[in-house]
């Protein structure tokens, strides 16, 4: 886990909000269906189907959040041979800048 902590990290966050929005969306977009009266449609459907993939792609929150994670995991996490990381199992005060 030290070694590669930003990339398990990252793809952690975006498998969690991936499947929060196919829950959430789902669920949403039956309760539309029902109230057009129209039937619903199974999880699977809903996950192929161009409503899920225009939901995914047009939600600016989750880019933020993107964002504020990756510069959160930055912080915390390091990467092994990462020119941007510092050197795993360095402790933090042999490579804190002082100033």
């Amino acid at each position: 886990m030290r070694d590669n902590g930003l990339s398990r990290g990252s793809g952690s966050a975006i498998v969690l909000a991936l499947a929060g929005q196919a829950i959430a969306g789902h669920a949403e977009f039956n309760d539309q269906l029902a109230a057009d009266g129209l039937a619903r449609i199974g999880f699977g459907a809903y996950l192929m189907s161009s409503d899920f993939a225009v939901d995914v792609t047009e939600n600016r929150q989750s880019e933020l959040l993107a964002v504020a994670c990756m510069a959160a995991f930055s912080v915390c996490l390091r990467r092994r041979g990462s020119p941007e990381s510092k050197p795993v199992g360095t402790p933090h005060g042999t490579t804190g800048v002082e100033g």
